[in-house]
């Protein structure tokens, strides 16, 4: 199927609307257009979005706000944002901008926009009259902090700090979580890339790129990034973390360890699991474990201690170990729903449904319930309880109307996912009537044609969507990937990926990839070095087949056999490398 090389951004709206709400003054409204009456048509929305009518409340908004100031066209932009209307985003989002020049916090929305329609240009045009609106800001005295309205709830401070006088970096820091959440980090690198100059930023700032770089699959951006933080400021924490994960992706392990261990030394406190981390990455689970234990005769918490001794066993494949230390965590009270969500993993893992589906609805008003949730429709699918499947999801859409977007398309793979593809595209036709030309619909829609067998109308559905985003990475590796593993167009295919890897060149999704169209093109030898690596920085099951099958089609059967069953031990539930194993080991159980 169509490879993600990411995680999807569905909507968060209200974390990333409220953003628009922050403490920066609008400027006075330009002179109003005539043509409308703005208070009428903000009635008519206000009704819609009380009948739950989502489209034509940000459609009614976006017409308001043309005929209207700078506060109306703020709430049309954040109302249709929240309805996921890109339409009506971006044209209120334009005028809202237009409206207020030099606001931070329409700069703000309106590149969160952009970025999700791939206008790379405008987003980096925003991103830079945002960092120059800091940068003017920061010799003025901070505003003292607003009490709360009586009956009206203090913002998130992640929410209510962007824009604020004096602190650019931090705004910064902020501005770069509401576009992630809008949009995925090699976009995001490549918006906030060429929207400063970096001679003239601080380490703080250079540490932020870095850790975007690394967030966007470019390690050597992320190493120059940091080195030259580091050259202003030769002690900043954030930046020795950049740096050693840097040269953990591009196969430097002995730099990697000694910047860790660097980062250990000057900083106890935040340095003090940076070792570890830097052996888990370096997949060092052995020594990861001793350092762990060691930090048991330090400061440490030994709750945290516990907690990293449990995702090290996860992740290894040591399903034992890890139930073992989370159910202990759980037992003492430590344990947050995100350790229950793996215990209740665990033992789907090992086949005991019940208490998995008890685990997950324990969970399924927590933090983590739309995960929690999902996991058990799944399990309620296999099970072909499909009435109670759907409904663990249609309740949470009806108690959490801001997360209606992100459930559809949650129901849609789902269904998919358990043999029902042809509903899950019909949940998605009608989902574009609510979200008239939403990209991430139309990818999942590629996705499940593909799924379905409909290959050629899946890459047809891409194809449309590179002509909207003609370099988006995502896309490109998406469409190549999808031909090469069905055998068309193998050069356009390899063109394809290649591009995809100039913007994100140690995306372990487009590497493999790459890989894998060399080896549909009769490469083997050249398949097998860009499969080992894509399997080393990913550590996935369906590019641990790939590189598997490269290997045993070159006659290396003993180490094909051992990648497989180390990426089986960490992903027993994988269908793509069952079906490797069946084609090659019909007789392994």
């Amino acid at each position: 199927m169509p490879r993600s090389t990411r995680k999807i951004p569905w909507a968060s709206a209200l974390l990333c609307l409220s953003l628009a709400a922050g403490c920066a003054s609008l400027r006075s409204p330009q002179e109003r257009p005539a043509g409308g009456d703005p208070a009428a048509l903000t009635v008519v929305a206000e009704i819609a979005l009380e009948r739950g009518d989502c489209k034509a409340a940000a459609e009614s908004y976006a017409r308001a706000a043309a005929v209207g100031a700078a506060p109306l066209a703020r709430r049309a932009s954040e109302v249709a944002l929240a309805c996921e209307h890109l339409p009506a985003a971006w044209q209120s989002v334009s005028r809202w901008r237009s409206l207020a020049p030099g606001d931070g916090q329409a700069d703000a929305l309106y590149a969160a926009v952009a970025l999700k329609l791939y206008r790379l240009a405008d987003a980096r045009a925003a991103i830079a009259d945002f960092w120059r609106v800091q940068a003017r800001e920061q010799a003025k005295p901070s505003e003292p902090e607003q009490t709360p309205e009586p009956g009206k709830a203090r913002e998130p401070r992640k929410l209510r700090e962007v824009g604020k006088a004096g602190r650019p970096a931090a705004n910064l820091t902020e501005l770069t979580a509401l576009l992630l959440e809008q949009s995925d980090a090699p976009a995001v690198l490549a918006a906030m890339s060429g929207a400063f100059e970096l001679a003239s930023v601080s380490p703080e700032v250079l540490s932020l790129l870095g850790e975007l770089a690394l967030d966007g699959y470019d390690a050597q951006r992320a190493q120059r990034y940091a080195q030259l933080a580091l050259e202003r400021n030769p002690s900043d924490f954030a930046a020795k973390r950049v740096l050693a994960r840097s040269y953990v992706v591009r196969g430097d392990p002995a730099k990697a360890i000694a910047t860790a261990t660097e980062a250990r030394r000057d900083d106890a406190v935040r340095g003090a699991f940076e070792l570890a981390e830097i052996l888990t990455a370096l997949d060092r689970v052995e020594d990861a474990h001793q350092e762990l234990e060691h930090l048991r005769t330090t400061d440490a918490s030994p709750a945290e201690i516990d907690r990293r001794l449990a995702l090290l066993a996860f992740h290894a494949g040591d399903m034992k170990e890890a139930q073992q230390r989370f159910a202990e965590l759980a037992a003492r009270g430590e344990a947050n729903d995100a350790a229950l969500l793996y215990l209740a993993d665990i033992a789907a893992r090992d086949g005991d449904t019940d208490a998995a589906l008890a685990g997950y609805r324990r969970l399924a008003d927590s933090s983590v319930a739309l995960p929690a949730r999902s996991r058990a429709a799944s399990l309620l699918l296999a099970r072909s309880n499909r009435t109670e499947a759907l409904t663990l999801l249609d309740d949470y859409a009806a108690e959490h109307p801001e997360s209606e977007f992100e459930l559809t398309l949650a129901k849609a793979r789902l269904l998919a996912d358990h043999g029902e593809a042809e509903t899950g595209l019909a949940l998605l036709s009608t989902a574009l009537e609510r979200h008239p030309q939403h990209p991430s619909i139309q990818y999942d829609r590629a996705v499940i044609l593909e799924q379905a067998g409909h290959v050629h109308e899946s890459a047809e559905v891409l194809d449309q969507l590179l002509v909207e985003r003609p370099d988006d990475p995502v896309l490109l590796n998406a469409l190549g990937y999808t031909l090469a593993d069905h055998g068309l167009q193998l050069s356009r295919a390899e063109s394809l990926i290649r591009r995809a890897l100039v913007t994100m060149p140690d995306n372990p999704a487009a590497l493999d990839s790459l890989g894998w169209v060399r080896f549909r093109q009769g490469d083997t030898k050249g398949a097998i070095p860009v499969l080992e690596r894509a399997y080393t920085l990913g550590r996935d099951a369906e590019i641990a087949g790939h590189w598997g099958e490269a290997l045993w089609m070159s006659g290396q059967h003993q180490q094909a056999r051992k990648v497989w069953a180390a990426a089986l031990a960490r992903e027993p539930d994988s269908a793509a490398l069952k079906a490797t194993l069946a084609r090659f080991l019909p007789d392994a159980k």
